[in-house]
């Protein structure tokens, strides 16, 4: 379903859930679909289009397939969609609401440091 397309992660890379969440991809994307940028790096500054974020603390993951912009639950969606069964299952969600979804993901999102730990250097930088 995701082959053939430019499927680009921008995370933070500071944030033990992010980082994680990242690896975990990483191991199940057997077709080697994904590209990874943290977000504090030189190269997501870079990136035409990309959003507005605070650099210190970015609270989403964005996800940029085939030059169109995802964040929030929508990026982490459809990111677990390019997942090889049963990760891609999750998709499913998609059908609840946005404003639902981001919400709970926000709410993760604001307390990922707290919760999970904030590294002082991104694995990928």
């Amino acid at each position: 379903m995701c082959r053939n397309k430019t499927l680009v992660v921008l995370f933070d890379g500071y944030c033990h859930l992010c980082c994680r969440s990242i690896r975990f991809i990483i191991k199940r994307d057997k077709k080697k679909s994904f590209s990874f940028i943290p977000l504090q790096s030189e190269d997501a500054l870079k990136i035409a289009g990309l959003p507005v974020y605070d650099k210190e603390s970015p609270s989403s993951i964005i996800l940029i397939e085939n030059g169109e912009i995802f964040q929030l639950s929508g990026a982490a969606l459809r990111i677990a969609r390019c997942l090889r069964f049963p990760w891609n299952l999750f998709y499913t969600f998609i059908i609840v609401p946005s404003f639902i979804r981001d919400r709970i993901y926000m709410f993760i999102s604001k307390n990922r440091y707290k919760w999970f730990g904030k590294r002082e250097t991104c694995f990928l930088i």
